[in-house]
């Protein structure tokens, strides 16, 4: 596969994006993996590693560059108020959907041009923080975003603008939301409040709940990672995809 890290031009500045993508056969359908609060690591790259695989060309971009060009965080980011925690919280808590949805016609715009990937429907998925965002992507974007995904995504629910539960009619894409049956940034009233929503809009897709599994299960670094529910989790993602996506 080839790998590299590039930066794309944004109105904010420059974004980097880890890029993955199979080595023969482009043009490929691209997809956008859109990070956790934890933000960009190893991790997540292993993750878009697997996408590319299996013909994807894959963007993972860091979305918290308005914070600082390279701003990541150590290990102690998943350790709950520790120094890391809480450097990333003051970023992120100041972090809304529109701006995002700014930085994701940049990736649109980017991927066109690229030669390398596919001009035509993308997909984008995305976890915790950003389960609203994939899921605003593809109601801000109807004629781009074929497919979206939500894993544990937070307060998806919310008084914020473009909050998915108000735009959810707008997609035209084929849309997955999967939820951990204990998540106290997704509570099962939220959830049955957005599974509602998400019937009376007609919107094309499913809600998932994924029984006694914690916020975080997919993640293999996590203190909840479940490995048959991260399975799933894979087994949906591409069955999405392939179906929408045809590489």
């Amino acid at each position: 596969m080839i790998e590299e890290t590039l930066d794309i031009a944004t109105a904010a500045g420059a974004m980097p994006t880890f890029i993955c993508r199979p080595e023969r056969g482009a043009p490929h359908p691209a997809v956008f993996l859109l990070m956790d609060a934890p933000g960009v690591r190893d991790e997540l790259r292993d993750m878009a590693r697997r996408l590319a695989a299996v013909g994807y060309a894959v963007l993972l971009p860091n979305l918290y560059y308005r914070a600082g060009r390279d701003t990541t965080f150590g290990p102690q980011v998943l350790e709950k108020n520790s120094a890391e925690w809480a450097r990333m919280r003051a970023i992120r808590t100041k972090m809304t959907i529109p701006p995002v949805m700014d930085d994701f016609a940049a990736m649109l715009r980017f991927v066109d041009a690229s030669g390398w990937a596919d001009r035509g429907p993308v997909g984008c998925h995305g976890y915790c923080m950003s389960g609203p965002y994939a899921l605003a992507a593809a109601a801000r974007y109807p004629d781009r975003v074929a497919a979206a995904a939500s894993f544990y995504g937070t307060w998806l629910v919310s008084d914020a603008v473009e909050s998915p539960h108000l735009t959810l009619a707008k997609a035209r894409g084929e849309l997955y939301i999967g939820c951990a049956e204990h998540d106290e940034l997704a509570p099962a009233p939220m959830v049955e409040a957005l599974q509602g929503l998400f019937t009376a809009a007609g919107s094309p897709g499913e809600l998932e709940i994924y029984p006694g599994v914690h916020h975080g299960f997919a993640f293999p670094q996590r203190w909840c990672y479940d490995q048959p529910a991260a399975e799933r989790h894979w087994e949906r993602l591409f069955a999405l995809y392939r179906r929408r996506l045809n590489p």
